[in-house]
């Protein structure tokens, strides 16, 4: 908690300090009129991402895949889009760096290394690699046992036939 205390602090502080450096070796309005082009750039690369994030999404859903990636790439790109609405050089080069594909993977190659992705199976068998978190390992159950089947039946007689 206490870093986020600062983080909210110092970039406050820090991009005043850019900004009133950039504005007295370029003058005001150019200043402006770069922070509103970094705007314009970083949305339109965001829309790109993000077809192109939700393209490989649905993809992956469709083949049966968990688009774990991708779902993290959609929070960089969220956190990246907001990042640079922000006025100020400081937060768009951070949000540069969100959106920029080459970028990006490397910063989620690092976090997602350290992450671990738990999937059952229909029948509650754990089909992660190691151990179930906080257990050993899942005993495997025979299917059917303990299953509930919900359904409508209808009972036809034979008299009802003729």
């Amino acid at each position: 908690m206490r870093p986020l205390l600062i983080l909210f602090i110092v970039m406050p502080i820090l991009e005043m300090w850019v900004l009133i450096s950039v504005g007295q070796q370029i003058g005001a309005l150019p200043t402006i009129g770069l922070v509103l082009l970094t705007a314009v750039v970083g949305l339109a690369l965001l829309r790109r991402q993000g077809i192109s994030t939700v393209m490989r999404a649905q993809q992956k859903m469709q083949a049966g895949e968990m688009p774990a990636r991708e779902m993290a790439e959609g929070i960089f790109l969220a956190v990246g889009g907001a990042l640079l609405l922000t006025p100020g050089f400081v937060t768009d080069a951070i949000g540069f760096a969100c959106l920029i594909p080459g970028l990006r993977q490397l910063i989620l190659g690092k976090l997602l290394s350290r992450v671990v992705v738990i999937q059952t199976s229909s029948y509650g068998r754990y089909t992660g690699a190691g151990q179930h978190p906080g257990q050993g390992p899942q005993p495997d159950r025979q299917p059917g046992a303990h299953d509930v089947i919900e359904g409508d039946y209808e009972r036809e007689d034979r008299k009802d036939r003729d």
